[in-house]
């Protein structure tokens, strides 16, 4: 009987030790999330005291049970493994969410992709291959980008190139065709420029080569606590995000911290402007500024409306179908009723629950309305306020680990990791909800010539004045810091 005895009381010593040692592992565990969230400068100071306070109150009470003589310390083990499950996990998101945050935040520089394109059935590998071809070029526009992917295609094939200049990017495509030069070398962001002249150009080659020149960006320091403007570009771009191409979609976003205050203006994607430091007298479509890269079409932007814009963030618009979807989908306010072009989704008037594939669709569609282009903007503006409200309200946590996975490779942003901390803290700090007005610059349907397409008369549209004023008393409505 005795012996029965002494090995109950050897097992119950054995569960209290390693309850003890559970409770540590607690504390530790506990510590790591204080120092990580602390670290992530996103919490408030009285958050932080409250998180603190709550996690030594909790050790505590888990540690204290493991010397209570009854089975009671059994609650203590079990309280103790919840606790410190929820605090790796806590570590695990908040890290990666980290880790995003740097991905996206803090870009310093813009990538020019400088492509050289054969026939797709040309039989060359690599453009070792091709030393003997033909090369094409074109003189009007990107001089700078064009001589230094000269330079370098020679260094690669070790020789100077047989080379032929052509007034336009068209004609050079044309002649690449029709088998007059055997490669072609331009900006792969001017691509689109040649699709718009000549139909089916992407199917009829391939690239062979291509180079990548980074340029930095300027930086400005900044108060984020101050009203500022964002500029949104929605781009379509299968490699990375930092690479030039033209922006179809284009958002600013004027924000005031201290009224909690959004407005969020689109402007026409063929609105025909002057590009500053780019075309001159010359005007182009507002679109073709992204060719020359994001800080092009920020300048652009700016001398429409008379503002600043700090801050930029470039979305892979294709890519908010994985966005939206991992958001659980959205709530998007149509004007009309329709059926749209891109996946045939059936809109109605008012509210409609839609998911990634159908928050595209919508935002493509301009054939459905008389006003076109101008409806379109502000359809592209619903699915942004849509996103806003869903990434504001306490139900993103359920899905954080899935939208931190799906943003990293289809945003890029020059907001630092540190501002953005600032920001979320500030938001948690008084926890109030955000006031979000939508706005429109219209225009009228012109063809006209542009800049960067040569003589290729091409649609476009002519700016209209009234409403641009309008957008401006807007804007200088929300700065207005109260």
């Amino acid at each position: 009987m005795k012996k029965h005895t002494h090995t109950h009381s050897s097992k119950k010593k054995s569960t209290h030790m390693a309850g003890r040692l559970i409770t540590l592992l607690q504390l530790l565990l506990s510590v790591v999330l204080a120092v990580v969230v602390f670290n992530s400068g996103w919490l408030p100071a009285k958050y932080m005291a409250v998180m603190f306070g709550l996690l030594i109150l909790l050790f505590a009470v888990c540690f204290g049970l493991q010397y209570v003589k009854n089975k009671i310390h059994i609650v203590g083990i079990v309280l103790s493994v919840l606790i410190s499950a929820a605090a790796a996990a806590g570590i695990f998101y908040i890290m990666q969410a980290a880790q995003l945050m740097k991905d996206v935040g803090g870009a310093t520089y813009k990538t020019d992709n400088m492509i050289v394109v054969v026939k797709k059935d040309d039989p060359a590998a690599n453009l070792l291959a091709a030393k003997n071809y033909r090369f094409g070029v074109q003189t009007s526009v990107d001089q700078e980008n064009n001589g230094k992917m000269i330079e370098d295609v020679q260094k690669v094939i070790g020789r100077d190139m047989k080379l032929e200049e052509y007034d336009t990017l068209q004609e050079a495509a044309e002649a690449l065709l029709k088998g007059r030069i055997d490669a072609a070398i331009y900006n792969e962001a001017f691509t689109g420029i040649i699709e718009d002249d000549i139909e089916d150009y992407s199917s009829e080659v391939r690239i062979l080569y291509q180079y990548g020149i980074d340029t930095p960006l300027e930086q400005e320091e900044t108060n984020i606590e101050e009203p500022f403007n964002i500029y949104i570009s929605g781009i379509d771009v299968s490699g990375p995000i930092t690479t030039n191409s033209r922006s179809d979609v284009n958002i600013i976003m004027t924000v005031n911290p201290n009224t909690k205050k959004i407005l969020l203006t689109t402007t026409p994607r063929d609105y025909y402007v002057q590009i500053p430091g780019v075309s001159g007298e010359q005007r182009d479509k507002l679109t073709h500024a992204g060719i020359y890269g994001v800080d092009v079409s920020m300048s652009t932007l700016e001398s429409i409306y008379g503002i600043d814009i700090t801050y930029y963030a470039r979305v892979n618009f294709t890519s908010l179908i994985t966005i939206v979807d991992a958001l659980g989908g959205i709530d998007v306010n149509s004007d009309y009723e329709f059926t749209t072009l891109h996946g045939k989704y059936k809109i109605q008037k008012g509210i409609n629950h839609m998911d990634g594939a159908a928050a595209l669709g919508f935002s493509r569609e301009r054939y459905s309305f008389e006003d076109g282009d101008n409806q379109r903007g502000k359809n592209q503006e619903a699915v942004l306020t849509a996103i806003l409200q869903k990434a504001m309200s306490p139900a993103i946590i359920k899905n954080a680990n899935q939208i931190i996975a799906s943003v990293s490779d289809c945003v890029e942003t020059n907001m630092t990791e540190n501002e953005m901390a600032k920001f979320i803290n500030m938001q948690l700090s008084d926890g109030a909800g955000w006031s979000i007005e939508a706005a429109a610059a219209a225009g009228t349907g012109d063809t006209q010539t542009c800049f960067s397409s040569g003589t290729q008369p091409l649609y476009v549209m002519q700016p209209d004045a009234a409403s641009i004023e309008e957008v401006k008393s807007k804007m200088k409505q929300v700065l207005e810091v109260q």
